[in-house]
């Protein structure tokens, strides 16, 4: 075998790895939720400045694309001024309502990690048969393992969101599986 298509199989090895590694976090952490209304939670990224920026967007149109038109629907943006003086959430919905979305929106403006994130947004979705958490992967999957700490009786109701298709952010999809491998592993060490 030529090293170019040594490295050209060791390429593709690691885009399939790492594409099949989103699936499954993706499909993780998740119960049988089933029932008319569903929440599809939405996860903030640091955003610098007022207007959202790459991920930010991403993770609006993942949500977007996650919302069951067969159920009665809300989006709930949650994120805090972390990057900026503007909450990660109004920034979120400002994009949302910018691309053309104009179901019902309710923000959760003050938290500032992923814990946070999952215990101020629980008391706006404990009522709902079916919550999404939208998000990068394994980002969203930490969460829902919050939320399976914070409120086991709502494990049941969580449903997979929308957060991976395949190909889509395939450059990248490498290093941030690596990332999410970091971050779950941390996560099962310290408990937190």
């Amino acid at each position: 075998m030529t090293p170019a298509r040594a490295l050209a199989l060791g390429a593709g090895v690691v885009l399939v790895w790492s594409e099949w590694q989103h699936l499954c976090w993706s499909r993780s952490a998740v119960g049988a939720a089933a029932g008319p209304r569903e929440a599809v939670v939405v996860l903030g990224f640091r955003n610098r400045g007022a207007r959202a920026n790459l991920v930010n967007r991403w993770r609006v149109r993942a949500a977007l694309r996650s919302i069951d038109p067969g159920r009665d629907s809300f989006v709930v943006f949650s994120g805090g001024p972390v990057g900026s003086e503007v909450a990660e959430a109004r920034i979120m919905a400002a994009y949302a309502a910018e691309i053309g979305y104009v179901g019902p929106v309710v923000l959760e403006e003050t938290s500032r990690t992923t814990w946070e994130n999952v215990s101020h947004v629980v008391p706006l979705v404990e009522d709902v048969d079916t919550i999404k958490i939208v998000s990068q992967p394994s980002h969203a999957l930490k969460a829902r393992v919050y939320l399976r700490r914070q409120r086991p009786d709502l494990a049941d109701r969580l449903a997979p969101a929308r957060d991976h298709v395949l190909g889509e952010w395939l450059p990248a999809k490498p290093v941030l599986a690596v990332h999410g491998l970091l971050s779950l592993r941390s996560l099962r060490r310290t408990g937190d």
